[in-house]
């Protein structure tokens, strides 16, 4: 005889009753969570977030930061009318600004207080900066995140063991490992092309890209047998799931990495290699 309906287990319910297993470690609870996804406890984008929370307490900054040679920052030295034109056309909103080398950080400049310069108020960015923050490469994320959120900041400047700075990491970038990608208004729109030009030869590519469309458009010759996106084409040639910045050469073409979280390619930036 069927239980009425009102007495059926909550999905809360059914959750906690697989948990009860008590694992004895982390491989045993992404195990049992595979169980549930299973058994239609959760469904794919639950048990991917659910992976993420894991992930991210067991990861470190320097796993997920925006490599030094990638950041983008303003030289306090440069007047606005040489930086704003940069600002734009990088559309972040808070750059990390320099004095000198990215090694002397200042403090950081938001992308929204430079509306003070165009509406004609006195304009001094020295006294416009943010405190910048400063974390070791070896920081944990999940310590990260709850500093981002105390503190009210949204980026971090990484630092190595000598004290130099090695990269950043934004709080969407942690966000990322536990929800996925975070599509904003810079980002590709779902109905614009794949494959975009920068103007300076290069190729802004999404990484769903089908490897025929590729080929026709940059004239290349790769095969789709085993695999069918370019996404796909770059992590056989890494052999591996690559990190945002990182640079990977098949033929005369060097794919940068631009987007990706710890599970899957999103955008990359296709470069030529020079000829001689």
């Amino acid at each position: 005889m069927d239980e009425p309906a009102g007495n059926k287990p909550t999905l809360l319910e059914r959750l906690s009753t697989l948990l009860l297993r008590e694992p004895e470690d982390r491989e045993q609870l992404i195990a049992l969570l595979h169980s549930a996804y299973e058994r239609n406890l959760l469904d794919a984008d639950a048990l991917s977030m659910m992976e993420g929370v894991i992930q991210v307490s067991e990861r470190q900054v320097r796993e997920i930061m925006i490599p030094r040679a990638q950041m983008d920052v303003i030289d306090i030295s440069e007047p606005p009318d040489k930086f704003i034109p940069f600002v734009i056309e990088t559309a972040h909103s808070r750059f990390p600004v320099i004095d000198g080398d990215k090694d002397n950080i200042i403090g950081i400049l938001l992308a929204k207080d430079l509306l003070r310069y165009y509406a004609g108020e006195e304009f001094d960015v020295r006294e416009m900066l943010r405190p910048a923050v400063f974390v070791p490469e070896a920081k944990r994320l999940n310590v990260l995140l709850r500093d981002f959120r105390a503190n009210r900041n949204h980026i971090a400047l990484v630092v190595d063991e000598y004290g130099g700075v090695c990269g950043m990491a934004t709080i969407e970038d942690v966000l990322e490992q536990i929800v996925g990608d975070i599509e904003d208004e810079y980002d590709f729109d779902e109905d614009e092309d794949n494959l975009i030009p920068d103007g300076k030869g290069n190729w802004r590519v999404k990484s769903a890209t089908e490897i025929g469309d590729f080929n026709e458009t940059l004239g290349t010759t790769f095969s789709d047998e085993d695999c069918d996106t370019v996404g796909g084409l770059v992590l056989k040639a890494a052999g591996r799931m690559p990190k945002r910045g990182e640079r990977i050469a098949i033929g005369a073409l060097t794919f940068i990495i631009l987007r990706a979280d710890s599970r899957r390619l999103y955008s990359l930036l296709v470069e030529r290699k020079p000829v001689g």
